[in-house]
């Protein structure tokens, strides 16, 4: 599976909110949008990313760019994941289906059954405008991608 190409239309998806809402394709509309896939919450390395993205988030966020952090984790755990680390990023959960919104992004890992790491950035209208897929989910994708992929879009 390969990851969303730039200039997709960004098709229906549901994700569960750490409130219990749905996020769909609707929420990415009239804002840009980070998406960050990551496999587990607690992990080293899922942990090491948020933490450095959370470094970075008034460079990622000084246009009104928001970022979101996807994984097949409960809600729960995300929540108690976010708050552990003391991050303001916002989670959203792709537990049930397990992997539904990430397969359609192309950043399902389908061997270990969760989601490989990869970023998307989506434009106001609802279109990739950049994409990144990891070569293996234990690859850590830095903050200067999210940044290089911001200036490009």
């Amino acid at each position: 599976m390969s990851i969303i190409a730039p200039d997709t239309l960004v098709p229906s998806f549901e994700l569960g909110r750490e409130d219990g809402t749905k996020f769909t394709e609707a929420d990415l509309l009239g804002k840009r949008t980070v998406l960050v896939f990551y496999p587990f919450a607690f992990s080293p390395v899922c942990t090491s990313q948020l933490q450095v993205y959370t470094e970075a988030l008034p460079e990622i966020t000084a246009d009104g760019t928001v970022i979101y952090a996807v994984s097949t984790d409960a809600s729960f755990s995300q929540s108690a994941f976010r708050e552990h680390l003391g991050v303001p990023i916002e989670q959203l959960s792709d537990f049930e289906p397990k992997g539904a919104a990430s397969k359609v992004f192309g950043a399902y890992f389908e061997p270990a059954g969760m989601t490989n790491r990869a970023l998307v950035i989506v434009g106001d209208d609802g279109r990739v405008l950049w994409s990144y897929l990891a070569e293996s989910p234990g690859d850590l994708p830095g903050v200067n991608l999210i940044i290089d992929g911001l200036a490009a879009s």
